[in-house]
């Protein structure tokens, strides 16, 4: 915008301006290019349609418009511009002959941002123009600042999540380096809870998970054994069956590695968020079974959280079906049919129909993951 009869207030150098006129008097349009070709650049419209493919191809920045036109008049135009994303936020001044309290407020109700009617003072259509350029031009300062701070927003999610994320990878591979026989386990097993989760959702058997907390159930799944980084090697790493005092010592690891979580959880308060309370969930009770007799603590059917539910199947047919120093691999059909038989003893029969019911995701996530 030039800084003759519409300066922009505390802005040294601001851009020119464009206003379209719109009437079906070609006498009208003289006219008006005569008054605002001085201060902005004017673009002429003789019919509605001209208006609105002019409107759609570059917006302006204002839009003068006539009421009483042949076809489309000012009104329908005005709701046209308004409805079109590329269009609906450029102010619109009717200019017309009309002067009657209900035009004015139908004028209005269409979307108008003013009313001048005919015939007008140069000065005040000039002042009233100006106006609405002004706040069209603070409105887009404004959105333009708005979408640089929410992309700053957005980008600084993404590093206290990608800090996030490789935080957990951190704590992770602290027990998977000093258990080496686990290989791909951590990435199966989180593809299982997924799997199992997001099929206990569809089937409406799990009306309290949402999509965010299927996915926060997934990527907690791999903290299901950072307690091991408590367990002695001796112990961790035998490769042969163990005593019965050194099984009470691996058991342990259940509650190393919900307190080891618990201090992240305290120390963080509500912005802990749903990884690290399902984290906590599965790394303390991931070992309970469904009739109450599994450790730490012996609970039974729904009181066992469902994170640590989903994560007991997953967890037993992942070392089921994989290669151990002490065994050789079950076949699929087999451990399916492991885990089955102990539906309602040592697992959720709801989690064990979503076994069921995924196999053909299971397996293939098995293959995808190999050690």
């Amino acid at each position: 915008m030039s800084r003759g009869d519409l300066p922009l207030a505390q802005d040294p150098a601001p851009p020119q301006a464009t206003v379209l006129v719109v009437d079906d008097t070609p006498a009208n349009l003289t006219l008006m290019a005569q008054v605002l070709r001085p201060h902005c650049r004017v673009q002429l419209a003789v019919s509605a349609e001209k208006a609105l493919a002019l409107a759609s191809q570059a917006p302006p920045d204002l839009v003068l418009l006539d009421i009483m036109m042949p076809g489309v008049d000012g009104y329908e135009v005005c709701r046209r511009l308004k409805a079109d994303e590329r269009t609906r936020d450029v102010p619109v001044i009717f200019l017309t002959a009309l002067s009657g309290t209900a035009d004015e407020t139908a004028a209005f109700d269409a979307g108008a941002a003013d009313f001048v009617t005919k015939p007008f003072n140069n000065v005040t259509l000039l002042s009233r123009v100006r106006t609405q350029l002004l706040l069209k031009l603070a409105r887009d300062r404004l959105k333009g600042r708005n979408a640089d701070l929410s992309g700053e927003v957005r980008r600084r999610r993404r590093e206290v999540e990608a800090l996030r994320d490789t935080t957990l990878f951190v704590m992770v591979t602290l027990a998977e380096f000093r258990d080496g026989d686990t290989g791909a386990h951590i990435q199966r097993t989180q593809e299982y809870v997924r799997v199992l989760a997001g099929w206990l959702v569809a089937q409406g058997r799990a009306e309290a998970l949402t999509g965010g907390d299927i996915d926060a159930l997934a990527r907690s799944a791999p903290l299901h054994d950072i307690g091991k980084v408590a367990i002695p090697d001796q112990i961790l790493l035998k490769p042969g069956r163990l005593s019965a005092e050194e099984w009470s010592v691996m058991k342990t690891h259940t509650t190393a590695g919900a307190e080891l979580l618990q201090r992240a959880v305290d120390r963080l308060g509500d912005d802990a968020g749903a990884l690290l309370r399902y984290g906590l969930q599965i790394a303390r009770h991931h070992h309970e079974r469904w009739d109450g007799s599994g450790y730490p603590d012996g609970l039974a059917g729904a009181d066992i959280p469902l994170a640590a539910r989903l994560m007991a199947v997953a967890d037993v047919y992942d070392a089921l079906i994989s290669r151990r120093p002490y065994k050789d691999p079950m076949p699929h059909e087999q451990a399916v049919e492991f885990i089955s038989a102990g539906s309602g003893t040592q697992f959720d029969p709801q989690v064990v129909a979503a076994l069921q019911a995924c196999q053909a995701e299971m397996r293939a996530i098995a293959e995808q993951f190999h050690d």
